[in-house]
């Protein structure tokens, strides 16, 4: 991986996995060394078949080792705008699919002693950043007991949120403990490690160039090689531009620069005043700010940086943004910077399904995939193996995004608005 972070320099060894230089056999072809991929082909081997799995770079190289590890079954779409939109039932059915992603973590962690992962479920704090911010989190906290009976859930008064965070910027907040954190890149090495042991063949720096429908057959090849199979899994998500095959899917997602920073160790005084419950936390912004202690050092990311590269000056906005909301660490060194790529949607949801005949997909994760696109994987393993899904508005038709030329510019225009607005605390 060519972006320097933390989590490279506290993994497990990474695996090694040879190029695709043959022409070989699979039940399944899947494109994509992540979470996603690495879950469906897991749950494939299990099923007794046979997979194979293809990664342009190296595994956990995208967004998957990237991430700031953040476990949670929450969508960016509320569950009561869901129920305005769809009804009751799918907002009922959306929150019991978020529930199940979180609990299919623990369980494949278990299962295959990814013990380096170090999940945990200490909670979630979402800190409002403005009064009109709590306010819609007393209602959406509300609803959630009321309609749907998860109290899981409290609201948090302003000295609440400080106690919690250690940060007196906030007016309020909701406590949830059905979440937690993990080290990203630790588990989807943990998953690949799980995978090959049950027989799945990984293919690293083979990047997907072509797809050739040959009878029952759907050949895809690399640059030295092909596996023949009779069903595809695209799982590229935010890096689908990358490889010639997935650019049909990158015509569906939104990619979506996110930066981190984490400091230099800080001292025993800061770190018992800094987030002393250990919870993760998330503030209220349009372009969100979050953060989590990692051993002794925090761990800030957001939204708002934009291209192919890191951004210096996103990387700048992180340390105001940390200094902003901990004016204690000011002159604390910033030791690792790194960003990557979320793919968002049009309708700020997942979407899982057949893209086309016999070639699956799960995209879309919106920020929120680590839970997701592990649950998702075991679902298109499922979806391959025959079996019919009652995926809700996840499993709904992921439409191409018309006037694509013009979404990288409007993009920026919008978050330049955001950053406005969450400036003035709007």
């Amino acid at each position: 991986m060519a972006v320097p972070s933390l989590w490279q320099s506290t993994a497990d060894p990474a695996p090694s996995y040879p190029a695709l230089t043959d022409e070989v056999r699979s039940d399944v072809t899947i494109v994509g060394g992540g979470y996603t991929g690495l879950s469906a082909a897991l749950q494939i081997a299990k099923d007794g078949r046979r997979a194979v799995v293809l990664e342009a770079y190296h595994v956990g190289w995208g967004a998957s080792g990237r991430n700031g590890g953040l476990v949670s079954g929450k969508f960016r779409v509320p569950f009561h705008v869901v129920e305005t939109l769809h009804g009751r039932e799918e907002a009922r059915h959306l929150h019991h699919i978020g529930k199940q992603a979180v609990t299919t973590v623990g369980e494949l962690i278990d299962e295959h002693g990814i013990g380096s992962a170090n999940f945990k479920m200490p909670g979630y704090v979402t800190a409002a950043h403005s009064p009109q911010a709590l306010a819609a989190q007393h209602f959406a906290t509300e609803w959630l007991a009321d309609a749907l009976g998860d109290t899981s859930s409290r609201v948090l008064s302003r000295q609440e949120v400080t106690a919690e965070t250690g940060s007196s910027t906030y007016v309020g907040g909701v406590l949830s403990t059905a979440a937690g954190c993990l080290h990203p890149l630790n588990y989807v090495r943990g998953l690949a490690r799980a995978a090959t042991a049950a027989g799945v063949h990984i293919f690293e720096n083979s990047a997907a160039v072509s797809l050739q429908r040959q009878g029952h057959d759907i050949r895809v090849g690399t640059s030295q090689g092909a596996v023949r199979a009779r069903q595809l899994i695209l799982a590229t998500n935010g890096y689908s531009a990358d490889q010639p095959l997935t650019r049909g899917l990158r015509q569906r997602v939104i990619p979506f620069r996110s930066a981190i920073i984490a400091t230099a160790p800080l001292s025993e005084t800061l770190r018992m005043r800094i987030l002393p419950n250990r919870r993760v936390v998330a503030d209220t912004r349009r372009l969100l700010r979050w953060y989590r202690i990692v051993d002794d050092r925090l761990v800030f990311g957001g939204r708002g940086a934009f291209g192919q590269e890191d951004s210096v000056a996103a990387f700048n906005r992180l340390a105001r943004d940390m200094i902003g909301a901990f004016p204690e660490l000011d002159g604390v060194a910033i030791d690792y910077r790194w960003s990557g790529l979320v793919a968002m949607t049009m309708d700020q949801l997942p979407h899982a399904g057949e893209l086309e005949d016999r070639v699956f997909f799960a995209a879309g994760y919106n920020g929120t995939g680590i839970a997701m696109s592990t649950f998702l994987g075991r679902q298109l393993a499922a979806l391959t193996r025959g079996e019919k899904l009652h995926l809700g508005v996840i499993g709904r038709p992921l439409k191409p995004i018309l006037l694509q030329a013009f979404v990288t510019p409007a993009v920026r225009t919008v978050t330049g608005w955001y950053q406005l607005l969450d400036g003035i605390g709007r």
